[in-house]
């Protein structure tokens, strides 16, 4: 079996390493790695990569009905000692935006809103309050920032960047198809759905794909990962309350810690506590177990090396 230092490593980010497998695949490795405010923390949330692993397995399967997406294995061309948090997976080329859907008024999207009445370009109702459910969602996409903060931008501007009207309309409908299926799934399950990022590529050895270097022809695909709780927002409906922020599946907890510690924010980021790591870790965990039924421990039996 191959290890993953006999892998030629592709591409290293603050939480994920991509490695190659051949030319039609690679291997997505997830890390425990944990950042804020675009620093990597020394301390990492043991199973954090795992969670990742599994929920985005979890929702290719769900979503397959909706549009493709890149998995190919959680085990086969795995190596052993990344089985859990690593996923095969099809070479894509990938669109230059990131897919935000929006169903609940929060975050970013709330600030925006506070100062013009705008998302994005769209206009929303007055009155809004912070976490208020939007009567249907909406499409925000962002530019993928090489260094700093995607921006938002509006749907036109989305479409001069992916250079292909047909399929940028198409990109919004699968996004919000994929955001209103999952949103009803986790509404189901105790869990709110507040927004979510997609990434969508074209299959980079599809045929089809032969001359077009703009983007069109070639089948859209669902990449990188899908609805976990890195990549969304998400709240336990218990407790949910419009006209306040909300506790969330993700991240927000270390965030907190870290806006309250005296940190700048700017590199390097501290150390975080143990308290605060185990904090995470189960509510890590608490989401995977909550939006897919099962115990987490039957993802990591499911993907163990034999």
């Amino acid at each position: 079996m191959t290890t993953l230092a006999e892998l030629p490593l592709i591409a290293s980010g603050k939480v994920r390493e991509m490695y190659s497998l051949d030319d039609a695949s690679l291997l997505m490795v997830a890390s425990d790695r944990i950042s804020t405010y675009d620093a990597v923390h020394p301390t990492p949330i043991p199973d954090k990569g795992r969670v990742l692993t599994g929920l985005s397995a979890f929702w290719f399967e769900k979503t397959g009905h909706i549009v493709a997406n890149h998995l190919l294995s959680a085990t086969e061309g795995v190596p052993e000692e990344a089985r859990g948090r690593a996923l095969a997976v099809r070479r894509l080329q990938m669109l230059p935006v990131e897919c935000v859907v929006r169903g609940y008024i929060t975050g970013s999207g709330w600030k925006d809103y506070q100062a013009t009445g705008r998302v994005s370009g769209i206009e929303l109702p007055e009155g809004l309050r912070e976490s208020e459910r939007l009567a249907e969602p909406i499409f925000t996409p962002s530019t993928k920032a090489e260094e700093g903060h995607d921006e938002a931008i509006d749907f036109e501007r989305a479409v001069e960047l992916v250079g292909d009207r047909t399929l940028m309309e198409r990109v919004r409908d699968v996004s919000v198809e994929l955001y209103s299926f999952a949103s009803e799934h986790a509404r189901a399950n105790g869990v709110i759905l507040a927004d979510t990022k997609f990434e969508l590529g074209l299959d980079a050895n599809d045929p089809a794909r032969a001359g077009q270097p703009g983007g069109a022809g070639g089948t859209l695909i669902l990449g990188d990962e899908a609805l976990t709780p890195d990549s969304s927002r998400y709240w336990p409906v218990e407790g949910y309350e419009v006209g306040r922020s909300q506790p969330s599946f993700d991240k927000q907890y270390v965030r907190d810690w870290a806006a309250g510690s005296g940190w700048d924010k700017r590199p390097p980021a501290p150390a975080i506590p143990d308290d605060v790591v185990a904090g995470t870790r189960a509510r890590y965990i608490e989401a995977y177990e909550l939006i897919t039924g099962e115990p987490f421990r039957a993802w990591l039996e499911r993907t163990a090396a034999a």
